[in-house]
């Protein structure tokens, strides 16, 4: 008898801690924004760019190039010095712009008189790159959080709330997906991830490990996870998967990354190739 009450016990202690675990991850349920529009679009990564021509990543052009090639633009949207959402990768302009400095350290008039990629592109407002696609293709835009605050969801969610085409968001930090949740719950949202355990730099920081698990999808439910490709056996990545939620790859670079992709994802962010659509 005893033995059977240890058995029973530590049966349900694993259960219990199975229930919590599912809580911890689990996407949003109920309630879900439509997906179906996302599906049978292959998402060009900044556009369909090439740094060494006049259709740098981030550019007009790039989206330009996307739109009329037919596929989805994932694009990277942040905030310049004057509170402008501006369209533009990294947190410093040295790789792109050869201008050692943070994109909000800079007035829009000063970052739009910088060239990308020596070419004479320059950096786009939000405003300008959704004028242009028009709602004619699918966007994912990622929000930039290197510093922690929400401003630039506010300012984004003004010009997208006057915006007629499909779009999703996706960020790397919660915050981004927990204002979504509270101010706009139509919106579908998404976390952008990794096996930050992986990387030196995160290794044995709790915070990243913890993202690397989806631990944060307790606060903020998201919609769809967008996870590193090469990090597609992520114990957590595959749970949410079983549970429904929508599984987007990047940056696939390769077909053969895009062939191996397509058993673990629904939807695929590309760059450096041109896929078949």
């Amino acid at each position: 008898m005893d033995e059977i009450n240890i058995f029973l016990t530590i049966l349900i202690v694993l259960l219990i801690v199975v229930i919590m675990y599912l809580l911890l991850v689990a996407p949003r349920m109920f309630h879900k924004p439509d997906r179906t529009p996302f599906y049978g679009v292959l998402y060009a990564h900044r556009g369909l760019f090439d740094n060494h021509s006049e259709a740098p990543e981030n550019s007009l052009a790039a989206f330009r190039k996307a739109v009329d090639s037919g596929y989805g633009i994932e694009l990277d949207v942040q905030l310049s010095k004057d509170g402008i959402p501006v369209v533009f990768h990294d947190a410093n302009l040295k790789r792109m712009c050869g201008v050692d400095g943070n994109v909000w350290e800079y007035t829009l008039e000063e970052l739009q008189q910088m060239k990308l990629a020596n070419s004479s592109a320059t950096i786009p407002t939000f405003a300008d790159v959704l004028d242009l696609v028009d709602g004619r293709v699918p966007l994912i835009i990622e929000y930039k959080l290197d510093v922690a605050q929400t401003r630039v969801c506010e300012l984004g969610n003004e010009l997208l709330t006057k915006y007629k085409g499909v779009y999703c968001i996706e960020c790397f930090h919660p915050l981004a997906l927990l204002w979504y949740r509270k101010h706009r719950p139509d919106v579908m949202r998404g976390q952008l991830c990794m096996a930050y355990w992986k990387e030196d730099k995160f290794r044995g920081k709790l915070l990243y490990l913890l993202l690397s698990y989806l631990v944060t999808n307790v606060a903020t439910r998201p919609d769809f996870i967008a996870y590193k490709h090469s990090d597609a056996d992520n114990f957590s990545r595959r749970v949410c998967r079983k549970l429904g939620v929508l599984s987007v790859a990047w940056t696939i670079k390769t077909p053969k990354q895009l062939e191996a992709a397509k058993k673990n994802f629904d939807l695929f962010i590309f760059d450096s190739f041109l896929p078949e659509k």
